[in-house]
């Protein structure tokens, strides 16, 4: 290799002092002088190419895409700058979940928020031994395949340095390789780029998630709470998560459970939802697993908060189960934490749409206790519904399942089925008076307590809590409009029927809506059996109203009159009707009672 240095020639001038003067070697005439010149000027102008050739590598990087020196590290070698410490603006989406040796998954890297990327690295990495696997078919004009532990196209990278908002590719799953995650550098410009941005894991069948790894170290190396307790995380029906401290403020978090949405951990003073620190681990807009931080204040929709210092996240969604890890130094915002170190853990799980996750449909698994997420123990959890909104619950089943449709049945088909009198009045209408008076304060008794519950009014109320108050406000009118009912002689009495009957059927219907939409919250059972118990009791209410009305259609057509009969028809189906519906209400209350 050329020395870039200069070498006196023999006959060339040598500096003989300190001063610098040139003393001649020997004789020589002007043609040697300029020949001498001229090589000098020739090392001079080598020496300044090399400089520059050495220079321009070093700090433009690469932006033919051939970084092949970059495989292991996955570093630009761009002077003094380092990655960025923020979430990256780019995201790593695949076309499938989960491989066989010799699929084809679509990898596509993107920017998002109209963010854009001059040059990257791409690579499928082992989840265990962190080595290279694979081959990437080249579809994208903007990509090339590189050399990469001596296997061609076992990497990618950009072809020129023109900015991009996306590239696509096609991996080839190799045989004999366990889970698989995508790893990519990319480079913004040249004094901006982030490293270590993932995928969500690819799972190989050959080597499914190890549904007892998570559990190992639970109360000898590191925290864990799971319901139930100590359930293998395969299980549909288990939720997990898991905290081990690394020194310092650093926390490795891990979470999974059966969800189409999300699963979440938050962190919290208390037992009741609001000013808890949250992190998510859900689908996004375009359905791949990832890792998101939020705040919550009050009983609304988290506030996303910038991911801070979360690294080395992990992520997969399998056979329904969404399980992801990741290690954070960022501070838990809970007042109480930064004091006593301690803090309730709330497990929760839900639907989500176009990334934005919704309101979880149970209530979320609690620890008994404050915890401290840096002990070694193992605890469990249950999603208890408070006691209040079980009263809640009980109350508006009774109200609108019993006294109230046996109320309304008394004063619509047994008029005169009792022809006696009590206090001046006749007896259908006293036990009618009566049974409504008790629905309208146990609807009132059970509005109070869910307003108690919720702690006033959310600005995110949802259709159970709006028809609600609905079914509130037209249950007080009804029986204040019956007071100043017209007397049976008016003309006007028709009035009033038809309009405290249509009052009545309308909040009857509304009721049993909220009584549906109540349910789904309470019932956490993957068969909803109490939705449907309450879907059997509208049918068996129905049937009887039909057999009800046409006895009482009969009986006006003078089909049949059998004066001698002392119990009437309408009254055997109503003791039917009775039976029927006590049976339906004691199983929903033991549902509630479970929740």
């Amino acid at each position: 290799m050329r020395l870039c240095r200069l070498r006196p020639r023999p006959g060339a001038p040598r500096l003989s002092s300190p001063g610098g003067r040139c003393q001649s070697a020997g004789r020589g005439n002007r043609e040697e002088r300029r020949s001498r010149a001229g090589a000098g000027m020739e090392d001079w102008i080598y020496c300044l190419f090399l400089f520059c050739a050495v220079f321009s590598a070093r700090v433009l990087g690469f932006p033919h895409g051939k970084i092949s020196p970059a495989c292991d590290s996955m570093l630009p070698s761009h002077g003094n700058s380092v990655s960025q410490t923020t979430s990256a603006p780019y995201r790593i989406s695949i076309s499938s979940t989960s491989f066989d040796p010799g699929n084809k998954i679509t990898v596509t890297l993107q920017a998002i928020d109209n963010s854009n990327f001059k040059g990257f690295l791409l690579q499928a990495r082992a989840v265990r031994g962190d080595g290279i696997v694979g081959t990437f078919q080249i579809i994208d004009p903007n990509t090339q395949g590189i050399l990469c532990n001596q296997i061609q196209n076992s990497a990618m990278s950009h072809t020129n340095r023109n900015s991009k908002q996306n590239v696509t590719a096609i991996w080839v799953a190799p045989p004999g390789t366990g889970n698989v995650q995508f790893r990519a550098t990319v480079v913004q410009n040249l004094s901006v780029f982030w490293a270590d941005v993932r995928s969500q894991t690819l799972v190989s069948s050959s080597s499914p998630i190890d549904s007892t790894s998570g559990r190992k170290g639970c109360g000898t190396q590191k925290f864990c709470f799971s319901s139930p307790t100590g359930c293998s995380l395969d299980d549909p029906n288990c939720y997990f998560m898991s905290s081990e401290s690394l020194g310092g403020d650093a926390f490795k978090f891990e979470m999974s459970g059966f969800s189409d949405g999300y699963i979440a951990i938050g962190f919290s003073d208390d037992t009741q939802m609001g000013n808890d620190d949250i992190y998510i681990c859900g689908k996004n807009a375009i359905g791949q697993i990832e890792v998101q931080r939020a705040f919550s204040t009050g009983r609304t929709i988290p506030n996303i908060l910038s991911l801070g210092d979360v690294q080395s996240i992990m992520t997969s969604f399998n056979n329904g189960i969404i399980n992801c890890s990741f290690i954070t130094r960022n501070p838990i915002l809970t007042q109480s934490k930064a004091a006593s170190n301690l803090c309730f853990i709330f497990l929760a799980q839900g639907p989500s749409s176009a990334g934005q996750i919704q309101k979880h449909l149970r209530t979320p698994f609690i620890t008994p206790q404050k915890v401290n997420i840096s002990s070694y123990e193992a605890v469990g959890g249950t999603s208890s519904t408070p006691s209040i909104i079980k009263a809640h619950g009980a109350l508006m089943l009774i109200a609108w399942m019993t006294t109230g449709s046996i109320g309304m049945i008394f004063a619509r088909y047994l008029k005169n089925a009792i022809r006696k009198s009590l206090l001046g009045k006749d007896i259908w209408f006293q036990i009618h008076l009566s049974l409504m008076v008790i629905t309208i304060a146990e609807t009132i008794t059970a509005f109070i307590l869910a307003f108690v519950a919720a702690m006033g009014w959310a600005s995110d109320a949802e259709a159970h809590a709006v028809i609600g108050c609905i079914v509130m406000i037209l249950s007080f009118f009804q029986p204040v409009i019956a007071f100043f009912r017209p007397s049976p002689q008016s003309k006007r009495r028709f009035i009033f029927n038809w309009f405290h009957a249509l009052n009545a059927f309308i909040i009857k219907v509304l009721a049993v809506a909220v009584i549906f939409l109540g349910l789904q919250m309470l019932d956490p059972s993957p068969s909803r059996w109490m939705v449907k118990t309450m879907g059997g009791f509208v049918g068996w209410e129905a049937l009887v109203y039909i057999m009800l009305d046409a006895n009482a259609w009969l009986k006006k057509k003078a089909k049949y009159e059998d004066p001698h009969r002392k119990i009437k028809n309408e009254m055997v189906l109503f003791l039917i009707y009775t039976c029927g519906n006590l049976a339906f209400l004691i199983a929903l209350l033991v549902g509630i009672g479970k929740s």
